[in-house]
């Protein structure tokens, strides 16, 4: 089954950071990326996300207002797995 892509929106670029928004309707995924910076993920919406990696899936309940940090190099497909539209901000750090 075909999922539907996730939408991204640039908020801002300086010579710091990368400050992107995203939304995911119910099914939608971000698609197989490898991530180039660290980066903080701030939930605007509550919902469940399942992370597909090479090593394994697993399925997150995240709250509104909820973060989290990853380091470089991450490498995943993120899928909205609950009901409705599920939204974050990422803050790359560069």
């Amino acid at each position: 089954m075909e999922r539907s892509k996730a939408s991204s929106k640039l908020l801002e670029e300086n010579e710091r950071v990368v400050i992107t928004e995203w939304r995911l309707a119910p099914g939608a995924e971000t698609g197989w990326h490898r991530h180039a910076h660290d980066y903080i993920v701030v939930c605007l919406t509550a919902g469940k996300l399942l992370a597909e990696t090479a090593s394994g899936n697993g399925e997150t309940e995240l709250k509104f207002g909820q973060t989290y940090a990853r380091p470089v190099g991450v490498e995943h497909n993120i899928v909205n797995s609950g009901a409705g539209e599920f939204a974050f901000i990422e803050v790359e750090l560069k």
